[in-house]
């Protein structure tokens, strides 16, 4: 019996003492930032202790809030949210609100913004006016915006060189820009076994060519002696020249956190020599990473989390002093930049801006990339602006570099990443080129009617070339009008455009037998243009019969030309034969006036007369045309005018659909006399009217 007794209490003390040994454990592996080993460590140790009172319920809650945030720390997004939730239920917020926060933010990177809300509401209910859940709630209502608002961008996973590991923060490596560098967790002989951080590979640097063809190569080991490392080293820059190297090294060691160091190398011959740790000044126990140089190495921008700052890690530089080849302290980029959240992944853009990520400012989900305005003076930028869709996403989304204007790579683990762990990919975006269609509308001078078969010819004017090369082809196209007078060019049977970005184009018309030829041409650009555009130009022929010009009005009676206020203006009117002048310098026109049939025929014939007059003397005295180029006539009574009769109402020009042509004769229009005064008098005022007709088409100045 004693024996048994003292086998039962031996047990008894075992696991009391196994619960304070696993929380150990699990403790040690959290603080020392190993949140693959500690995620299942934390979860060992919660499933061991006894909720027997309130001091076990509080480490439970505790061991619950370090699993969810060790699986988030090792992007396992949805046990991270499960086991947030666990300490939730158990109260853990009592102690630590910013398990809300948390939860809120994975909620956020799901997609799921109605819980994320409810989460961020929660944690501001205990802490009241935290900016950064502030900006993190005002997300919510602009994500929906810019998903409604997608730039022009596409964007899609690089599958030939990401594994299903970590493929992330690409840079271009060559200066060519066909050479691509980045962090890969995929096996080297450089280091082996599980990061205990990730549960993935150990990070080294990698590189990957873009053929002739446009295919990648197989990735290789970036070349350089001892650059790669057993530890993590996961970021990669270089300077303008392409002659020196940073990257960000996080060593591992067992029960130990050690902080993140930037280290740098020079180049020789083809490849890099030994690195060496860039020293900053600051403390060895905290982390910097993340380097930008600038152009010529002087300056490095890093990412840190140092005392000083906005928020979690922001941004910082240092300047290179030569003489004691040393580096100054750190400077914040300050408030324009930083936020109460985490800045990270700074690149430079083609003109000096600064892209960077960010979950402390307002965007989509986890981290987004924004883009700072460079600004007058040393390390200045101005109020970041969120790249919007699809360049982010919900997921995180960070370290953007451009390959020119139109495309470039970025990390991201949005949905369609490979692999099934939703892990950083490489991603290249691309702005697809500016779409621009051309309809081109051919009418009759005056607009009265379209013109069908007419050729219309677009030219493609050559680029403007620098000295010494040479000018390249003018390209053209020839199409014909169809019934209505119009042609349409979008795509070529290839499916190129025939209407192109960064061209200056010139439209004319070919001659067409019974009109008049003209050297009229009209030109367009979409130089400078950054958004589709459909060009519409209207275009007009002469035709060797009369011309119906805008409406000329005259009083009964009178050759006064007519301006009623809110009704007609004659003079403006008459503007329109101006304007027919100037585009056709070698015409004679001859303005050809008309009477209603009230009244006698001599004496119509003789308003006629003076009613064209009247036409000539406002475009010599007051539009300057050559009298030489008009010549007046008054025709009276004598031809009346046709118009187009539609659903009971009378037209001027030929509506579409059935109609009947109307001759408006003195009788024809005697039968409204007493039943409809006011047809009655619009088809007389539809008589009183000035034509124009083409005398000849080939004057010059010298005839004056």
């Amino acid at each position: 019996m004693k024996n048994c007794l003292l086998l039962i209490s031996l047990f008894i003390s075992a696991l009391v003492f196994a619960q304070p040994a696993a929380v150990y454990k699990a403790d040690a592996a959290f603080k020392s930032g190993k949140y693959y080993e500690a995620a299942k460590l934390t979860v060992k140790a919660y499933e061991r202790i006894s909720p027997k009172n309130a001091k076990a319920l509080a480490l439970k809650s505790e061991l619950a809030y370090k699993a969810g945030y060790s699986f988030d720390m090792a992007y396992d997004l949805d046990k991270s949210v499960d086991w947030y939730q666990r300490a939730i239920d158990l109260k853990h917020y009592e102690q630590n609100p910013y398990v809300y926060f948390r939860i809120g933010n994975n909620y956020k990177v799901k997609g799921e913004y109605d819980k994320a809300r409810e989460n961020y509401e929660e944690f501001l209910a205990l802490v009241p006016n935290d900016k950064q859940v502030l900006n993190a709630l005002e997300s919510l209502e602009d994500a929906v915006v810019m998903k409604d608002n997608r730039t022009r961008y596409t964007v899609k996973s690089e599958l030939k060189i990401n594994t299903e590991g970590l493929d992330m923060a690409p840079i271009i490596s060559s200066r060519r820009g066909n050479v691509v560098a980045f962090g890969s967790t995929r096996p080297s002989e450089t280091s082996s076994g599980k990061d205990p951080i990730t549960g993935e590979g150990f990070f080294n640097i990698w590189e990957a060519e873009i053929d002739r063809s446009g295919n990648w190569t197989e990735p290789k080991l970036f070349e350089g002696d001892s650059l790669n490392s057993e530890f993590n080293e996961g970021t990669i820059a270089m300077d303008g020249r392409f002659r020196t190297v940073y990257i960000t090294r996080c060593p591992s060691e067992f029960k130990k956190h050690l902080a993140c160091q930037i280290w740098k190398a020079e180049k020789k011959g083809r490849s890099f020599g030994v690195p060496t740790r860039v020293i900053l000044g600051v403390a060895d126990s905290i982390s910097v990473g993340h380097p930008l140089p600038n152009e010529d190495g002087s300056i490095l921008i890093f990412s840190s989390d140092m005392p000083g700052g906005e928020g979690g890690k922001d941004l910082w530089y240092s300047e290179y002093q030569r003489r004691e080849d040393s580096w100054s302290t750190p400077v914040n980029l300050g408030p324009e930049v930083n936020s109460p959240g985490d800045e990270l992944f700074p690149t430079f853009s083609l003109e000096g801006d600064l892209l960077f990520a960010s979950n402390g400012h307002i965007g989509l989900g986890g981290l987004d990339i924004f883009q700072s305005p460079k600004l007058e003076g040393k390390m200045k930028f101005g109020e970041p602006e969120n790249m919007g869709t699809p360049i982010n996403s919900d997921a995180n989304d960070y370290q953007l570099v451009e390959v020119d204007e139109k495309n470039g790579y970025f990390t991201s683990n949005r949905k369609g990443s490979k692999g099934t762990k939703g892990l950083p990919d490489i991603w290249s975006y691309l702005l697809p080129p500016n779409v621009f269609d051309l309809k081109v509308i051919v009418t009759e001078v005056g607009g009265a009617e379209r013109v069908d078969g007419a050729t219309v010819q677009i030219i493609e004017l050559p680029s403007e070339v620098e000295e010494g090369e040479e000018p390249g082809d003018t390209v053209f196209y020839e199409g014909t009008t169809n019934e209505y007078g119009e042609i349409f060019w979008d795509r070529k049977p290839d499916g190129d455009r025939f209407i192109n970005e960064d061209k200056d184009y010139m439209v004319k018309i070919l001659p067409l037998e019974g009109f008049h030829p003209s050297d009229v041409v009209e030109e367009f650009s979409t130089i400078g243009l950054s958004y589709d555009q459909n060009f519409i130009l209207e275009m007009s022929m002469l035709p060797k019969r009369p011309i119906v010009l805008p409406e000329v009005r005259y009083a009964l009676g009178s050759a006064k030309l007519q301006v009623i206020e809110g009704e007609i203006n004659s003079k403006d009117s008459l503007n329109y034969v101006y304007e027919m002048l100037e585009e056709y310098p070698g015409m004679v026109l001859k303005l050809v006036s008309h009477t209603d049939a009230r009244g006698r025929a001599s004496s119509n014939a003789s308003l006629a007369k003076r009613r064209a007059q009247s036409c000539i003397n406002y475009l010599v005295n007051e539009k300057g045309v050559d009298p030489e180029r008009l010549i007046p006539e008054g025709k009276g009574e004598s031809a009346p005018r046709i118009v187009f009769l539609q659903d009971g109402k009378y037209y001027a020009k030929k509506p579409e659909g059935e109609f009947e042509a109307v001759e408006l004769t003195e009788t024809y229009i005697n039968q409204f006399k007493t039943s409809d005064k006011e047809t009655f008098e619009k088809l007389h005022q539809y008589n009183r009217r000035t034509e124009g007709e083409v005398v000849r088409m080939d004057y010059t100045a010298s005839e004056e």
